[in-house]
C-alpha cells in the first residue's frame, strides 16, 4: 500500500501546481464558453457553425491531398472571413452585447440591486386579464398580437406605435383589436401592469422551416421572440387558436388557464421548459 501511495504520490508530483486563482479562471472560462454556446444553440449562427465545419473538412482534406491552388484560394479569402461574419451577424451580436450589459446580468454577479415587487396580486391579475381577453377574441375569431415585456427593454418597437400607457385589462385589450378601429393594426406591447402602445411594427422571422400555413401575426410573433426574451401571445384571425411564441418556438394554448400559468411562471422567473409543462398539464386536464 505504500508503494502505491509513493507512486501516486510521485505522479501528482510531475502535475502542475493548482492554485484557487488556477480554478477560478477555469471557472469563468467554462462559463464564457456554455455562453457562448447557448448562443450559438439560440441564434443563426448554428447553421452557419455547421457549414463552418465543412469548410475547414474540407480544407483539412486539400491539405492532405496537397491541394495547393485549393489552398491557396482558402487562405487568401480567410482574410475577409471576420468580416463577413460581422455584417451576417450583426443583429445577433448587437442582441448579445445588450444582454451582456442588462439589468439581468448585472444583478447576478451583483453590480445591481434588483428591485423587488410585493404586488404579486397585481402580476396575477394582470395575467387574468389578458388571459380572459385573449380568449374572449379567440372566441369571435378577432386577430390580436400582444408582446409582454421581461427583461430585454422594448423601448425601439414602443417608438413604432401609439403610446397608450393604460392599466391592462380585458377590456382596453379587446377594444384596441376590434376590427376596422385604427389601433387594430400592429402589436401591443405590455410593461409590468401597463399598456405601453399599440399599432406596432414586429421584425418578421426568417426562419425558412416556418410552416407555410402560418400567417403575418405568426412570424412576427416567431420574429420578435428570436430577437427578445419576450413572450407573444398572437390570436388567429382565420381559426380563432391561440398560440404562444418564445425564444424561436410556438406552441398553440387550449385555454386561459394555459395563458396564466405562462405568464405567471415568466413573471416569478420560473426558469422552467414551459412549452414541455403545459402540454403535460394540458393531457392531465383532459
Amino acid at each position: 500500500m505504500a508503494d502505491i501511495l509513493a507512486y501516486v504520490k510521485s505522479y501528482t508530483s510531475l502535475l502542475p501546481r493548482f492554485s484557487f486563482t488556477n480554478f477560478l479562471e477555469v471557472l469563468i472560462i467554462a462559463v464564457i464558453v456554455y455562453e457562448i454556446l447557448q448562443w450559438i444553440m439560440d441564434s443563426k449562427a448554428w447553421t452557419l457553425l455547421k457549414g463552418i465545419g465543412v469548410i475547414l473538412a474540407f480544407t483539412f482534406i486539400s491539405y492532405i491531398f496537397h491541394l495547393n491552388t485549393i489552398l491557396w484560394l482558402l487562405e487568401r479569402g480567410s482574410t475577409m472571413v471576420v468580416i463577413v461574419l460581422v455584417v451576417i451577424f450583426q443583429p445577433e451580436l448587437r442582441r448579445a452585447l445588450e444582454q451582456l450589459g442588462s439589468q439581468k446580468l448585472l444583478t447576478k454577479i451583483g453590480f445591481t440591486n434588483q428591485k423587488q415587487t410585493d404586488n404579486n396580486g397585481m402580476f396575477k391579475e394582470t395575467a387574468s386579464q389578458i388571459a380572459k381577453a385573449v380568449f374572449s377574441m379567440a372566441k369571435v375569431k378577432t386577430g390580436a398580437l400582444i408582446v409582454i415585456e421581461q427583461d430585454e427593454p422594448l423601448k425601439d418597437f414602443v417608438k413604432t406605435g401609439i403610446l397608450i400607457n393604460g392599466i391592462v385589462s380585458s377590456g382596453l385589450l379587446i377594444n384596441i383589436f376590434e376590427k376596422n378601429t385604427p389601433l387594430h393594426d400592429g402589436a401591443v406591447i405590455i410593461r409590468g401592469n401597463t399598456v405601453l402602445a399599440a399599432t406596432c411594427y414586429l421584425p418578421l422571422s426568417e426562419n425558412l422551416n416556418i410552416s407555410k400555413d402560418l400567417g403575418t401575426r405568426h412570424r412576427a410573433a416567431l420574429g420578435m421572440s428570436e430577437v427578445s426574451d419576450s413572450i407573444t401571445i398572437i390570436v388567429s384571425e382565420e381559426t380563432g387558436r391561440v398560440s404562444v411564441a418564445y425564444r424561436g418556438k410556438l406552441q398553440t394554448v387550449p385555454d386561459e388557464n394555459g395563458i396564466e400559468k405562462i405568464l405567471i411562471n415568466r413573471i416569478n422567473k420560473h426558469e422552467v421548459s414551459w412549452f414541455g409543462k403545459l402540454r403535460k398539464e394540458s393531457a392531465a386536464d383532459k
